[in-house]
């Protein structure tokens, strides 16, 4: 995007009500925040997100994100289980539902760019709270996971409702990663975070049985799987006790938690705290330290804490903050769920075919070929043989071949999907 171009789609960020999510207005922000999400990705790539980073802070819409955040995932939870009982998934119904669901997976993955700056933290300002609370609720999720790779999906609306859960996951662990940006900043954060972080929600136990049941890796058919850059890749035995980047994010944040003399006189050392951070001690390995030099600091933390009971925090009078954003939704939509469902059915997920063909003209300009490929992690491969490809169907430009000849040996294959397409 120009200078100019995120600019606009920056100031025009607004937050929705809940019955509007689905409707045109709401896509065309949605459009707006895939716009932004993929801008932030390749500016973060390149070390030049600061313009982005900028802009939301002056435009003060770190709040207003963070509240579209929290709309569509009550959205989720409450509406789209009616909405599964109310209408017949005809195929023309499910694509809008599929960009809803997809939306929260964008906003996250957008805080995710932007919250490494403390900047960012701070113009968060109370909405924090939310924040902080939001992803709490999706470790709890993540940590009460069955460690099994996703398996393919059904029909509708059963289809629709495996994507949901798969998207889940992969929400969950981008929360994970925002809330460790949240913990590198704890002196930016209002007052109340800090407790609210330790003792309303005892993140560091949580963060425990993360590490305990590591829910991104699983065992299948004997093979080590593990979960990264959106998919399960097979790990070769010698990469097996290497430290993944959901590992490290775990351990860092326990850092920021435990390690810090504020949290120290904050958190509850009683029995059961005690008792859980100390199996801690039988993952910190030479290895694992090798790969992460700070966690000597973390051994000697508990060593220390094994024979020793650390001082109750103090009883102060304080004042404490409270998150309002969605307790405000909750509130003002309560006992609304069924007819807010039945609304969006008529109004948003029952689109002629002509608007869906004018919303999927409008998607493939948001999702450009070029654009998904700079953002892809991995080289195309060829169709035929899966050698790296440098070749692609000039006519509809969507699959690689890795020359002429698998070209033309997939031709008869590929011929009905290039005509479509084309």
């Amino acid at each position: 995007l120009l200078p100019a171009e995120a600019e606009a789609l920056v100031g025009a960020l607004r937050g929705s009500e809940l019955r509007d999510i689905g409707g045109q207005g709401w896509l065309r922000q949605h459009e707006s925040v895939e716009k932004l999400n993929m801008h932030g990705i390749l500016s973060a790539s390149a070390g030049q997100e600061q313009l982005l980073t900028e802009l939301l802070v002056s435009h003060a819409k770190i709040p207003v994100l963070i509240g579209e955040l929290i709309s569509v995932e009550i959205w989720k939870h409450k509406i789209f289980p009616v909405l599964c009982q109310l209408q017949d998934f005809k195929p023309r119904s499910t694509f809008p539902i599929y960009v809803v669901l997809h939306h929260e997976a964008s906003i996250i993955n957008l805080l995710e760019t932007v919250f490494f700056h403390k900047e960012i933290c701070e113009s968060a300002g109370d909405s924090v709270l939310d924040l902080i609370d939001y992803c709490h609720r999706k470790l709890t999720l993540l940590a009460a996971r069955s460690t099994k790779s996703p398996a393919a999906a059904p029909v509708p609306p059963q289809e629709l409702q495996k994507q949901a859960e798969v998207m889940e996951f992969e929400i969950s662990l981008k929360a994970l990663s925002v809330l460790r940006f949240i913990t590198d900043q704890l002196d930016s954060l209002p007052l109340s975070a800090l407790t609210r972080m330790l003792n309303t929600h005892n993140l560091p136990c949580l963060l425990v049985e993360l590490v305990e049941h590591c829910p991104w890796s699983c065992w299948e058919a004997g093979k080590l799987k593990k979960f990264e850059n959106g998919t399960w890749h097979t790990v070769p035995p010698e990469d097996q006790v290497k430290m993944t980047k959901l590992d490290g994010q775990v351990w860092l944040a326990l850092l920021n938690l435990l390690l810090s003399p504020e949290c120290q006189r904050k958190y509850r050392f009683d029995g059961f705290n005690k008792s859980q951070l100390l199996k801690l001690r039988a993952f910190l390995t030479d290895v694992l330290i090798d790969q992460l030099p700070n966690l000597v600091e973390m051994q000697r933390f508990l060593s220390y804490l094994a024979v020793t009971d650390p001082a109750p925090p103090k009883k102060d009078l304080i004042l404490e903050q409270v998150p309002v954003i969605r307790d405000h939704i909750l509130k003002k939509n309560s006992g609304k769920w069924e007819a807010i469902a039945k609304h969006q059915v008529k109004h948003a997920f029952s689109p002629t075919d002509e608007e869906l063909k004018l919303q999927a003209r409008r998607w493939a300009q948001t999702y450009s070929l070029d654009m998904m490929e700079a953002l892809a992690p991995d080289k195309p491969r060829c169709r035929v043989c899966g050698a790296e490809a440098a070749k692609r169907c000039s006519r509809c430009r969507n699959e690689w071949y890795c020359s002429r000849a698998c070209q033309v040996q997939h031709w008869q294959k590929h011929k009905p999907a290039c005509n479509l397409m084309a």
